[in-house]
């Protein structure tokens, strides 16, 4: 059972294991929305849904994550650490020049990360391959979960893919907007309809509910690719560490910009640690 405990900033929940993980990270340094959008989706992911631990990471038989919004690295290293599959010191040099976590995951440096990711647009046309690639060694039992951004919807390479996995019908692949309001363009109907117009299953959860995204996250029907939508709330708690008014912490992370069509939306700027930026 998933447990959650209050820590910075205040009203936020985070699951009680990330907590110190993550202010390891951190180090006095503030998130933005890239972080918090996504820390709940790779706990529930880890926790309670995919199919590997640290002893199986090369296990064949394994289920694949692929983190293609990799500019959102922290919440990830986090949970890869709590959950055994990097040593906790190892957060302590985040960033630096010879840490083998970077700004963006390495799969040649970091047990457990399936895919290099740093230009946004290619993680799920990677996990499409992914599929493809166990469908023909014969293993249909692992499933493969893409994370992406809404923003990443606006590469074209993204479109491409939902149309082919939804015209070969690749049951075994599951992806995860994080909604978090920062695409340029959009789609009428919301983020799901994207995906659902080519065949796929969907979901829209609330991307903080963690019952929730476990029901969606696991509510494939194993006869087509399946999404899900986690909604983040602009300008959630979450996205403003407790510190950030100290003055040695102004204009650092929180950098903010109206969009002019969704009065009220806001749209992080880049930040200087692992994990932040828009």
């Amino acid at each position: 059972m998933t447990t959650s405990t209050a820590t910075r900033p205040p009203g936020r929940l985070l699951p009680a294991p990330v907590v110190a993980p993550l202010e390891r990270i951190r180090a006095g340094d503030a998130y933005d929305a890239n972080v918090y959008s996504t820390v709940d989706v790779h706990w529930v992911l880890y926790d309670r849904v995919l199919r590997v631990t640290p002893a199986t990471v090369d296990d064949p038989d394994r289920d694949r994550f692929l983190l293609s919004k990799g500019h959102a690295v922290a919440g990830y290293y986090a949970v890869l650490a709590a959950k055994g599959f990097i040593p906790v010191d190892w957060l302590d040099d985040a960033g630096g020049p010879d840490s083998r976590l970077g700004g963006h995951p390495d799969r040649t440096l970091v047990p457990g990360v399936e895919i290099g990711s740093g230009s946004l647009g290619h993680g799920l046309g990677l996990g499409v391959g992914t599929v493809l690639g166990l469908r023909a060694q014969g293993r249909t039992t692992p499933r493969v979960y893409v994370l992406l951004g809404d923003a990443e919807l606006d590469e074209g390479s993204n479109h491409e893919a939902i149309a082919y996995a939804g015209a070969a019908g690749l049951a075994g692949l599951t992806a995860i907007v994080v909604d978090n309001s920062s695409a340029s363009h959009g789609w009428p109907g919301g983020v799901a309809s994207r995906f659902t117009v080519n065949g796929w299953t969907a979901a829209t959860v609330d991307g903080h509910d963690h019952d929730a995204l476990h029901a969606a996250l696991t509510g494939h029907d194993g006869h087509r690719p399946h999404v899900v939508v986690a909604v983040d709330t602009p300008r959630h708690p979450a996205h403003r560490p407790a510190d950030a008014d100290r003055p040695e912490q102004a204009g650092r992370s929180e950098i903010q910009a109206v969009r002019p069509d969704q009065p009220g939306r806001s749209v992080a700027g880049d930040g200087p640690t692992p994990g932040s930026g828009k």
